[in-house]
């Protein structure tokens, strides 16, 4: 029987996700939730989850962390998928959130707005279950009202202070078929994402042993794009650039720690690429 982490924010598009699993038959569910301390009643949100947890009998798992008000959305993000991976690795599940069609072009747009490149448009955790992506807000809305839901509404959602609810407001005007239009290219970038990482793998093999030789003397795009699979995509941009720089430089015998738990360790000829949780 198959084992889902179900992230649960206490929001309609949560409590939604929630009924609908909920409703169907041979697979075990858990609930899980982050009090990321950001807000005066967040203490609320998460009692509510407990207690949605209960009525429909699941497991409830939570932690609270106090990130107070001036917490950035990223720093968030990362703690509360930091536990999501942990309780998932601890019960062999699944994670599963109610990310919807709505939220992708959130993303997308994010990602262009911080001058991203085209990976921000092929935005995807392979490790994550959205069932929701066919889904806009106002489906899930509708859904939750015809099924007699209750939800919590987040009073951060209003503020100024995230770039994700300022641009919100502005791509609540975007015409649905321009919207369809982002998450068709999304897919079409998807696609692209795994044909590349598939001929890099080909070109350099599964590791963790490379040769210095090859990466220096391909297109620094290349080695770049070939470097980011080599270390499962955790360095950022600027931190892969430093890494291809170590590759071609750093002397027989030295190890260069590239950030994000990716050391890499020198010969004459060859790098070792070892990855520390």
């Amino acid at each position: 029987m198959a084992r889902y982490l179900v992230a649960v924010s206490g929001g309609v598009d949560s409590v939604a996700l929630l009924d609908m699993m909920s409703k169907i038959p041979g697979h075990e569910l858990l609930v899980a939730h982050v009090d990321h301390g950001i807000r005066d009643d967040s203490a609320e949100d998460a009692q509510f989850v407990r207690e949605l947890a209960a009525t429909h009998g699941l497991p409830f798992h939570m932690i609270r962390v106090e990130l107070g008000h001036g917490a950035s959305e990223e720093r968030a993000r990362q703690i509360r998928y930091e536990y999501l991976r942990d309780l998932a690795e601890t019960y062999g599940a699944k994670i599963v959130t109610a990310h919807h069609a709505d939220d992708i072009v959130e993303t997308i747009a994010i990602n262009l707005h911080r001058g991203t490149g085209w990976r921000g448009v092929s935005t995807h955790d392979s490790d994550i279950v959205r069932p929701l992506l066919g889904m806009h807000k106002a489906q899930l809305s509708e859904y939750a009202r015809r099924n007699g839901l209750s939800w919590r509404e987040d009073s951060t959602n209003q503020s100024d202070q995230y770039l994700r609810n300022r641009l919100r407001r502005h791509l609540a005007h975007l015409p649905p078929d321009h919207k369809q239009k982002l998450l068709a290219l999304r897919q079409q970038q998807l696609d692209r994402k795994h044909e590349i990482e598939a001929e890099v793998l080909r070109l350099i093999g599964d590791g963790p042993r490379y040769s210095r030789y090859f990466f220096s003397h391909i297109p620094a795009a290349v080695a770049t794009e070939c470097l980011r699979v080599a270390t499962q995509a955790r360095l950022t941009r600027p931190q892969l650039q430093r890494a291809l720089l170590a590759v071609k430089t750093t002397q027989p015998g030295k190890t260069y720690e590239a950030g994000a738990g990716v050391r890499l360790d020198f010969t004459s000829r060859n790098f070792t690429v070892t990855l520390i949780k």
